[in-house]
């Protein structure tokens, strides 16, 4: 049993069990990256996995990567991309055989594995911790493995078998390196790995024999490669080593404990559940509030053309599912970023506007240094998820010091192009709508993707200066664009890409639907919108051709936003054809953005709150008659409840933590009842009323309501759902045969 934020509700969940049945599973060895087993803290990384080469079958991998090493390049201009670091493997006496089983442990952020080889049996225990920057290995061998150990290879001395394995990728840059190996006192060892005069990286490494079975091997990487960036690897391995283990373990899985109660989710569909949950431990593997910002790949670098940061979707998706999951510390690695870089954000605009415009081209590396070229919109889209980080926190104080400023010279850059034309309207010139005919760079006048950003703009700094009581000399002039901004080109088959540019082809990206998602200038509240939406939405989806795994995720979110819960869970399910057997996915390289993007697919099923409404179960599927899910953010500051059983909502919960306006769509026609609840949890008073789906309630910071359509007060308790044939543990290793009921134990 587990203590709520509420004093209303009880969260009954055994949380070790509930995880456990979501855990990732390998019943054989991992042979490649796509089903690997991934720990990380945010910044240190390792997927683990091996080889079927027959010269390498002994060797369990753990390739490691650090988010933020990177390589200038001496090839070509460009920004200094993500490098390979090298691996940690696992060497044994044997080759890896039959019965051998690993398993992610997601309660514990812990891999577990028994390796059954040709001259014994190996136990492993492997984590990155949650607040050290160390990689610990703890094996216990039986006698025909005692002489299991793990050796460091810097990336140049990997062998070649094991280094292209997961292909070659003649678009990555790769420095010329060069590799020096030491020791220092106390059996901790160096690696300096030197890319150039200023780029490079340390790794060190201790393995202790502790008893005659067991040894434990702790590792850091330090970015750099002079005398601070020894000093911080080593400190961190002899500190982590010189700790009690078992204590030090204890400490990070605390960590993950308090993390994952920040809210909770149950699905019947155990597949998706799982994969949910994965995404969860995805997000604080890849991110903390003090790490870099999610890059395309996360610590998890492989072979890839794509080894730096995206910026016209790739981060937008990857912190989406952070607000509604209510896990907004990882979102401030975002927000860190955005500000500790503004000055470069203004210089990436033509020197003729920066006096008071910033702006972000496509992709960087961590110092956000993108000239803006065709490609206009990027750093206002970033500027939304700003937004978003604020809506869900109501904090004024990041409204006024990051979002304003960064939003204002970003609308501002838009002031430059605006053309006044002969029909009075304002409109932009040719600009790029990312990812529609990119090969032939094609641009259109009145793109929607920008147009829409803009429009979104002007509303928002409006918005903020009304929240703040700013009497910014601009408003006027956004009002004006508001008001003379050239409408959103449309035809017969929906939104269009651009003026006289209709969605001819495939399109991957939903940049020519930005105005409906995620930036909802329209929402469905009239049958025109509701009919705009579908007919966009099913127009894009038939001209097939190039959609991917995002496309899927866009468009799950664009269906729930109309209510269309079966078509969500259709696309979600499609989704899923794309995903790897680790819930990676991988087009010409990996990225880590579909995934996380799918985690907030299946949010807006489950509770959407933009345009000051909270919706609960706005898109439930047929297939999904019980829902429950406990501590779900919405915009306003709100934390909310809710249980679906027998296809209908048994009650609802909201918390308020900013004593904002709360108008919540209920799914719900008739008599309801509802109780507030003051700070102290007694009952500050009660009501009732006949609604037609929608009420607004008085709710003060740190009060809560509860709602039920029932005579009777429900009782209220959040606990896991069950469903009709619910798999287990379906993801790790590829085990197909469990969705059809073979294989599959709940333990």
């Amino acid at each position: 049993m587990e203590e709520s934020s509420s004093p209303a509700v009880q969260l009954d969940v055994d949380w070790e069990r509930f995880m456990a049945a979501n855990d990732m599973e390998w019943v054989v060895k991992p042979v490649s990256w796509d089903e690997g087993a991934f720990l990380g803290n945010g910044l240190l990384g390792t997927m683990v996995y091996g080889e079927e080469h027959a010269a390498k079958r002994h060797v369990l991998r753990m390739v490691t990567g650090r988010t933020d090493v990177t390589a200038s390049r001496t090839d070509k201009p460009g920004f200094p991309p993500r490098v390979p670091l090298g691996e940690l493997d696992l060497e044994l006496s044997g080759r890896i055989y039959h019965p051998t089983h690993m398993r992610i442990s997601l309660w514990d952020a812990e891999l577990q594995a028994t390796l059954t080889t040709t001259s014994g049996v190996v136990k492993l225990r492997s984590l990155v911790h949650s607040l050290s920057p160390v990689l610990a290995v703890e094996i216990e061998t039986s006698e025909g493995e005692s002489g299991a150990q793990c050796a460091w290879y810097a990336y140049p001395d990997v062998d070649p078998v094991l280094k292209n394995a997961d292909g070659v990728n003649l678009n990555q840059y790769i420095p010329a390196t060069e590799a020096e190996y030491t020791e220092v006192e106390d059996g901790i060892r160096i690696c300096t790995q030197r890319y150039s005069s200023a780029d490079g990286c340390v790794t060190a490494w201790k393995d202790v024999q502790v008893s005659p079975n067991r040894r434990i091997c702790w590792l850091s990487v330090a970015r750099g490669h002079g005398e601070a960036a020894k000093t911080e690897a080593v400190k961190a391995v002899a500190e982590a080593s010189a700790a009690n283990f078992e204590e030090w373990v204890q400490a990070h899985r605390v960590w993950w404990h308090r993390y994952y109660r920040q809210s909770f989710v149950s699905l019947p569909d155990g597949r998706l559940e799982s994969f949910y949950w994965i995404q969860m431990y995805k997000l604080a593997s890849a991110a903390r509030a003090d790490s870099p910002l999610i890059d395309n790949q996360g610590p998890w670098l492989t072979s890839t053309p794509w080894p730096g940061v995206w910026f016209n979707m790739n981060v937008q998706m990857s912190y989406s599912p952070v607000y509604t999951a209510n896990r907004l510390e990882i979102g401030e690695s975002l927000i860190r970023s955005l500000d500790v870089n503004r000055d470069q954000l203004i210089q990436n605009v033509p020197e003729a506007c920066r006096h008071d415009s910033a702006g972000l081209g496509r992709s960087c590396s961590f110092d956000l240094s993108a000239d803006v070229e065709d490609e206009v919109g990027n750093l206002t889209w970033i500027c939304h998820n700003v937004w978003r980080h604020y809506r869900y926190a109501m904090d004024d104080e990041l409204l006024e010091n990051v979002l304003f400023p960064l939003l204002k010279r970003s609308v501002n850059y838009y002031r430059h192009l605006l053309e006044e034309g002969e029909d009075g309207f304002l409109h932009l010139p040719p600009t790029i709508s990312p990812e529609y005919g990119s090969f032939m760079r094609t641009t259109v006048p009145d793109c929607h993707y920008d147009l829409s950003l803009l429009r979104w703009g002007c509303e928002t700094l409006l918005a903020i200066c009304s929240r703040l009581a700013i009497r910014d000399p601009l408003i006027a002039i956004w009002e004006d664009i508001k008001t003379r901004l050239v409408p959103l080109p449309v035809d017969e088959t929906g939104f269009m890409v651009g003026r006289d540019m209709p969605l001819a082809y495939g399109h991957r990206h939903f940049s020519h639907l930005l105005a409906i998602f995620p930036l909802h200038l329209l929402g469905g509240e009239t049958e025109d919108e509701r009919a705009l939406i579908a007919a966009s939405l099913q127009h894009w989806l038939t001209r097939e051709g190039d959609l991917r795994g995002f496309s899927m995720t866009g468009a799950a979110s664009i269906a729930a936003t109309i209510g269309r819960g079966d078509e969500a869970l259709r696309l979600l399910q499609a989704l899923l054809l794309f995903i790897k057997p680790n819930t990676m996915y991988k087009e010409a390289g990996p990225v880590i953005e579909t995934p996380l993007a799918g985690a907030e697919s299946i949010h807006d099923m489950l509770l959407q709150s933009w345009g000051g409404k909270l919706r609960v179960f706005p898109a439930v599927p047929e297939a999904w008659p019980e829902l429950a899910y406990h501590d779900l953010r919405a915009e306003g500051a709100f934390l909310v409840s809710a249980v679906r059983q027998d296809a209908a909502t048994q009650w609802i919960r909201v918390k308020s933590l900013a004593g904002e306006p709360c108008r919540i769509k209920t799914g719900w026609s008739g008599r309801i009842r509802w109780n507030i609840m003051g700070v102290n949890g007694t009952k500050r008073s009660a009501g009732e009323a006949v609604i037609d789906d929608e009420i607004t309630l008085e709710i003060n910071a740190g009060e809560e309501a509860v709602l039920y359509a029932s005579d009777e007060a429900p009782e209220l308790c959040v606990r896991p759902v069950e469903g009709t044939g619910k798999v287990a543990r379906y993801y790790g290793g590829h085990k197909p045969w469990r969705l059809y009921g073979f294989g599959s134990e709940h333990a």
